[in-house]
């Protein structure tokens, strides 16, 4: 496996010099929202719950045992100790490939017939469907289909409707039938993608730095924490978490901060360039490893975060709060919110198509579930992930319920202690309360420009 180091690059711009055209640029820019260096915390956590997994039927490991299906995406939704897993259970080998967002849709777009099972997230769903490479899931084919989570089949969830800021993974979620030649509101028995992990990213921060609760996006750029703080440089995601701020400290409001106007892009880099120029921010960082050092060694006190790398700083024994933004009655701010999904190629078809069917099935089977739990993140069905948890991690990771005992990382570590409780409490406080999704702008390409801006100021 790899996980490329290089700074994002232009999905329009690689396609285009394939394929001698730039269509699409609102959406085909990526995102490269690569959880850099996860693969080193989760590695090690395949010996925990590896219960094999059973019930699948004999004949189908004997007729499908030479197949291999390449499952292409990155790192931090394609792990190589998941792919292990299921080739044991299911007789068959599944082989992994991890590229960043920018090189895997570029794959997919370029060279579909070397990839069978695309990891997509919902704004590279529509890149997909644009270009006619994925075929539709059948959702009667899928075994725990009712065990999806309504967040992503009905786009409601404890209640009230999901964000549609930024592309949720509901509205792209259902299509015409295995064809795929659209995408359809509402729920359909063919689906574009089955989601397979997802998560509410926010702030990270040092208690013992910042003295107090951090429960709102404007922490980030409060003045008392000029010099220590760090904002995400990929710049879909990075102006995004600086408009949840701008928003917070009452400086405006957005109409949609997954897809911003020019003016709205305009207002939200002059604020980043001043806030710059103060000296408010000690660095910026696009990988894993990166966010994880400013964090541990006391050069940040707060920024933007992912959940695994809040993990890896308590891995370390420093203290780390992953703030619970938006879990407040008035409902004014929230978490932004990601999920990726897993694609079917339009060219597989016979036994390697029932293959894929099997290995899709696997993953809502509850190892994976449990498996990613571990480092922060949560299947798109619970109750299958509970089989394969202990009552106190169950209780934990996704009830938000004080720790029975002590809670184990992937790595094996201990991470929090009898009685803690999770940052963020549990998944339905978390996702109800969602402000954004990841996405790619209309005025993407004009958003990057002046993100430039910003980082040269």
């Amino acid at each position: 496996m790899s996980d490329d180091k290089q700074p994002p690059t232009s999905t329009t711009s690689t396609i285009a010099a394939v394929e001698g055209t730039a269509q699409d640029t609102s959406i085909e820019t990526a995102i490269d929202t690569s959880r850099r260096g996860l693969l080193k915390v989760a590695a090690a956590g395949a010996a925990l719950a590896a219960t094999p997994l059973a019930g699948f039927p004999q004949i189908m490991k004997r007729e499908i045992k030479d197949i291999t299906l390449r499952h292409i995406g990155v790192s931090y939704a394609v792990q190589r100790a998941i792919a292990e897993q299921a080739s044991k259970d299911l007789g068959f080998k599944v082989q992994t490939q991890n590229l960043d967002t920018s090189a895997s849709i570029t794959r997919f777009v370029t060279q579909p017939n070397s990839v069978d099972i695309a990891d997509m997230e919902g704004w590279q769903v529509k890149v997909a469907m644009a270009r006619g490479i994925i075929q539709g899931i059948d959702s009667k084919k899928i075994k725990e289909f009712d065990g999806i989570l309504p967040i992503f089949t009905t786009g409601v969830y404890e209640g009230r409707k999901i964000s549609r800021q930024g592309i949720s993974p509901y509205e792209v979620m259902y299509t015409d039938g295995q064809k795929a030649s659209k995408i359809l509101e509402g729920r359909q028995q063919w689906l574009t993608f089955l989601p397979q992990v997802f998560n509410a990213d926010s702030l990270g921060y040092r208690p013992d730095k910042v003295g107090r609760e951090v429960t709102e996006w404007k922490d980030l750029i409060d003045p008392k924490f000029k010099g220590r703080a760090a904002i995400l440089d990929i710049p879909n995601i990075g102006i995004m978490d600086a408009a949840q701020a701008l928003e917070s400290r009452g400086d405006l409001v957005y109409g949609n901060k997954g897809n911003m106007t020019r003016k709205e892009i305009d207002t939200t880099i002059a604020a980043l360039i001043e806030l710059k120029k103060q000296g408010h921010f000690r660095a910026s960082w696009s990988t894993f490893e990166q966010s994880v050092e400013l964090m541990a060694s006391g050069e940040v006190f707060i920024q933007s975060m992912w959940s695994p790398a809040v993990t890896a700083v308590l891995e370390k024994g420093m203290p780390c709060i992953y703030a619970p933004v938006g879990i407040k009655p008035n409902g004014k701010e929230g978490y932004r919110g990601w999920c990726n999904g897993m694609g079917l190629m339009k060219h597989l078809s016979g036994k390697k198509l029932d293959a894929a069917y099997e290995y899709l099935n696997w993953y809502y089977s509850g190892w994976q579930g449990a498996y990613v739990a571990r480092h922060g993140y949560y299947s798109p069905v619970p109750r299958t992930a509970q089989k394969h948890m202990t009552p106190a991690e169950f209780n934990y990771w996704y009830m938000g319920q004080p720790a029975a005992e002590v809670i184990k990382s992937s790595h094996g570590i201990a991470i929090a202690q009898p009685g803690s409780v999770r940052d963020g409490g549990s998944l339905a406080q978390r996702f109800s309360n969602i402000a954004c999704w990841n996405t790619v702008m209309d005025e993407n390409q004009y958003m990057v420009q002046r993100w430039n801006e910003f980082k040269a100021a």
